[in-house]
């Protein structure tokens, strides 16, 4: 799936522009960490991978500029404890 993205979000919405996914996060530490803060699916589109796909989403930007994760929202934080391959973007 393709997201559009806005400062601190990535999001999709469907044709008659309504949401059906968003990530959203901020940048703490003068730019240096990304902390995920929220994850969205819509009921409709659930157990389709969208979630994990919004967060590798981040995972991407933050490794193209060389900034760290902080997971707040639940399910990022049980995405980087599901995905141990990931656990070097944390933040300490």
């Amino acid at each position: 799936m393709e997201f559009q993205y806005e400062p601190g979000r990535y999001f999709k919405n469907d044709d008659a522009g309504r949401l059906i996914a968003e990530i959203t996060f901020q940048e703490l530490h003068d730019g240096t960490v990304y902390a995920i803060d929220h994850t969205f699916v819509r009921d409709d589109h659930r157990g389709q991978g969208i979630a994990s796909q919004l967060v590798k989403a981040v995972i991407q930007r933050a490794q193209a500029s060389n900034v760290k994760i902080m997971p707040i929202c639940s399910y990022a934080k049980s995405f980087f404890e599901r995905k141990p391959e990931y656990q070097g973007l944390l933040a300490k």
